[in-house]
């Protein structure tokens, strides 16, 4: 389907409320020549949590997590120890 739209004064192309709010990826791949791709994307100070060998030690704690349950603390024993 071809839709006509018209650059505005600003630069800007509107492409509907349908798509308010929503995150694009936007490659010229020609002159003149657009992509827009809807998508999620990783903010710059997240990437770092999607990297293999972060995933490993992440999925490590989640695994180990589920195997053992939290047990209460006993404040005074932890006290004696750290004196």
């Amino acid at each position: 389907m071809n839709i006509i739209k018209t650059v505005g004064s600003s630069g800007q192309i509107s492409l509907g409320k349908k798509f308010a709010g929503q995150s694009v990826i936007l490659n010229e791949i020609d002159t003149g020549v657009w992509i827009i791709k809807l998508g999620r994307f990783i903010p710059d100070n997240e990437k770092w949590l999607h990297k293999p060998d972060v995933q490993a030690e992440l999925n490590e704690s989640i695994a180990w997590t589920e195997k053992n349950s939290p047990k209460d603390t006993n404040f005074e024993e932890l006290e004696a120890r750290i004196k």
